[in-house]
């Protein structure tokens, strides 16, 4: 049905709307094209295209130009490859092909998934990117709403790679533009108030109690409660803040807890666990002197004995401070500072952590000094000894840096991209920063860390969702725990420098 017979040249050619046009080798690469101003109809043909498996839509279109139909194009076209999960490029007619009264001025596009990745005017000529339609289908089969007639198919073919054009940000959860970030850091520290102010009133919790250490997620989990409570109209020393001195802990990060403390209006206690961790030691016949991952994870886990038991007497909810990047490498204790009664930051990756904090240093006055000190100390579980005052233990000497695993986890995780891809948009966005072999290294420990502690994110405490991402099981993350990482670190053995 549909089937149009249409002449060229003087010869019969068949045609139908309802084409769409496969690659022969690579299958995700289907193409399919509607005219002008289907795009702008109630149910264009492209919906029903893309149900068919398409995933970029071609429009060679002539719509006259009026003032502001720029901006509706724009935001018409982002919105609908969002919606269809496609590629749409759109070819306007330009200057000089117009007629008496339309004005025709050149505005096309190229989107993808919601972003528009170039576009152009009458005096900018032709544009040209790159439309990653792998990135495409995985999102397509992830959200499930692509029924029907849309198939998925996977065939090696002889494909050679794209120079590419689009940029891939180093911190692709943290926005570039500066209005943006401040729009997205408000938003995230909302949704996290708003997950634990439900819990707070579902558990007729009378406190809520943190562990703080001077840290960047302890900071974050304190403002967030201070924020919840003064939503919630409770009393700001409903915060019980508790620091809890052990082996590794600095004069710096100390006084940083309290002085957040006091600038929240929080109760603070300060609680040493040296003693005590030491007498366990003795009745589990370790030796003090040796520093493995008995005498790190000790000091966790009576941390948070400690803040379960306090919160048991007084009524209260421990909040947790691990992030959603600690989760994915399993940075954290097993039922150390792993556990809590209710996770708000497990939504939120490392890297963002950082622009949170700034955010409210900047827009808050009174708590400007203390949260620029915070963000000016190293990372560091602070587990073992300190080094004449100085932190001796940091994170990223240990996992690596905490802005290669996020993009790994973005680009890996979210999007599906296969080891050999993101080791190579992580070579280009990284270029001058890491060389090749730097980012293979630190590749392969994000995945065998990823697959081999999924098992602490099974048993996860319930967090808030905050962007596209969970690996919370409570959310839409869900992954066996003794999947293998096999598969994927074989793709890697064979890359050479």
């Amino acid at each position: 049905d549909d089937l149009n017979e249409i002449y060229i040249g003087g010869e019969s050619f068949c045609f139908s709307r309802k084409w769409v046009f496969r690659h022969h080798s690579l299958r995700e690469l289907t193409v399919a094209c509607e005219i002008g101003s289907d795009l702008w109809a109630p149910n264009p043909p492209s919906t029903e295209l893309a149900m068919k498996g398409a995933t970029v839509i071609v429009n060679l279109s002539a719509i006259e130009e009026v003032v502001t139909r720029d901006d509706y194009r724009r935001r018409l076209i982002a919105a609908h490859s969002a919606k269809l999960v496609c590629g749409y490029i759109c070819s306007e007619a330009g200057e000089g092909e117009s007629t008496q009264g339309s004005v025709f001025a050149g505005h096309s596009i190229i989107a993808e998934n919601g972003h528009i990745l170039a576009e152009s005017t009458a005096e900018s000529g032709i544009i040209y990117s790159e439309i990653d339609v792998l990135r495409l289908d995985y999102e397509r089969r992830r959200r499930g709403t692509f029924t029907g007639e849309y198939m998925s198919y996977y065939e090696t073919g002889e494909c050679t790679d794209t120079v590419l054009t689009r940029k891939f940000p180093k911190l692709p959860f943290v926005p570039d533009n500066p209005a943006d970030r401040a729009k997205r850091c408000e938003q995230a520290i909302y949704l996290q108030c708003l997950g634990l102010k439900k819990r707070v009133q579902h558990t007729y919790t009378k406190k809520l109690v943190v562990g703080v250490s001077g840290g960047l997620d302890s900071t974050l989990a304190m403002l967030v409660c201070a924020r919840t409570l003064k939503m919630m109209g409770r009393p700001a020393d409903d915060l019980i803040a508790i620091t809890m001195p052990g082996f590794g802990t600095t004069a710096r990060t100390k006084s940083n807890a309290e002085k957040l403390s006091e600038a929240l209006g929080a109760e603070f206690r300060t609680i040493p666990i040296g003693d005590v961790t030491l007498k366990h030691f003795e009745d589990i016949g370790h030796d003090p002197e040796d520093h493995s991952v008995v005498y790190e994870n000790a000091q966790a886990r009576e941390r948070t004995q400690v803040l379960m038991d306090i919160a048991n007497g007084c009524g209260g909810l421990v909040v947790g401070t691990g992030d959603m990047s600690e989760l994915a490498l399993g940075w954290a204790t097993f039922n150390g500072d792993h556990m809590s009664m209710y996770g708000v930051n497990a939504g939120v990756p490392k890297t963002m952590m950082r622009y949170l904090v700034g955010y409210i240093a900047d827009t808050d006055p009174e708590l400007t000094e203390v949260l620029k000190s915070i963000l000016d100390t190293p990372v560091s579980p602070e587990l073992l000894p300190a080094e004449n005052g100085v932190i001796s233990q940091r994170t990223e000497d240990i996992i690596g840096p905490y802005e290669l695993h996020d993009f790994f986890l973005y680009y890996g995780i979210r999007w599906g991209f296969e080891p050999k891809k993101v080791y190579r948009v992580a070579k280009y966005a990284f270029e001058g920063d890491y060389d090749g072999e730097t980012i293979l290294k630190w590749l392969k420990i994000f995945y065998r860390r990823f697959f081999a502690q999924q098992f602490k994110r099974t048993c996860a405490p319930d967090g808030p969702k905050i962007g596209t991402l969970t690996l919370s099981p409570g959310g839409d993350w869900s992954m066996p725990t003794d999947a293998a990482s096999a598969l994927w670190l074989k793709e890697l053995e064979d890359i050479e420098f």
